[in-house]
């Protein structure tokens, strides 16, 4: 029987015999995991032996880890703006540069009441839970091609919330409809370089949420394009988008009669969002 010290660094040096660069972050996160407990429970347990069945399981999820499954998929859960996020291969991982979007659109927003929000390419419903919850939201609408994001979606958003399946704006549902704001995190990724990106992205998140198609920047064409007929006077759009991408999209809503168009940048200092108004 091994300790859980022992455990720890044992799942530790598997991590990083395997190259992941976070091999001591994701192995106390699997121990913690399959334990139960908190990290200053588990140190004041540090030496104690640990139960097999947890060890069993450790060391299951720690062969899956090092294999390239990512954490989140592994625990079936990740912190997103300070909420609980579910997650499985049915959408991709909510990420910390995708608060960004959030972050930008409750700045906006503040002092604003019983706004009305539409959110394409929801994926897990990360950031249509996180604006509601945290926002001046009293109707939200999710939409998605994908029937699978949409099941997980609707795991993650609370009752009285609208789910849709709809190639953006498509769905007869959605004919008609006007929203105070429509955000969108959509797949914004040049076919070319998915090969590119780490096993753990392209081997296991949905390729649907990932390609762009050739320039990546096919959808934000389109959501240029067709955001002004769903949006009511005043009504804002808050796109994510790839680090380069930021002067071609925002170029875009500018074309298509966008106002107040801007450029955020993420923590990283890399452009991260493209918000604008639409005041026609």
């Amino acid at each position: 029987m091994s300790s859980f010290r022992e455990l720890l660094s044992e799942g530790r040096d598997v991590l990083a015999a395997a190259g992941k660069e976070e091999a001591d972050f994701d192995a106390r996160a699997l121990l913690l995991f399959c334990t139960g407990l908190s990290w200053s429970r588990l140190l004041l347990r540090y030496e104690e032996e640990a139960d097999a069945a947890d060890a069993g399981r450790f060391h299951q999820f720690i062969r899956r880890r090092a294999a390239g499954e990512p954490l989140q998929y592994i625990t079936g859960s990740q912190d997103f703006c300070g909420i609980r996020i579910k997650t499985d291969r049915r959408a991709l991982i909510p990420r910390q540069d995708t608060e960004v979007l959030v972050e930008t659109a409750l700045r906006d927003l503040k002092g604003r009441e019983n706004l009305s929000l539409l959110d394409l390419c929801t994926g897990s419903g990360c950031i249509a839970a996180a604006l509601k919850a945290l926002g001046p939201f009293s109707e939200v609408t999710a939409a998605d091609l994908s029937e699978e994001a949409l099941s997980l979606a609707g795991e993650n958003l609370p009752a009285g919330a609208r789910l849709i399946r709809s190639d953006l704006f498509q769905a007869p549902e959605l004919a008609g409809a006007l929203f105070d704001v429509i955000t969108c995190n959509p797949p914004y990724i040049p076919s070319g370089v998915i090969k590119t990106l780490s096993p753990e992205v392209k081997d296991y998140e949905p390729r649907m949420a990932l390609d762009g198609s050739t320039d990546g920047l096919l959808f934000y064409r389109r959501l240029s394009e067709d955001c002004p007929r769903f949006l009511r006077p005043g009504g804002r759009v808050y796109f994510e988008i790839g680090a380069d991408q930021g002067p071609a999209v925002a170029g875009l809503l500018s074309g298509a009669g966008f106002s107040e168009v801007r450029v955020v940048k993420d923590l990283q200092g890399l452009d991260r969002v493209v918000c604008g108004a639409w005041t026609k």
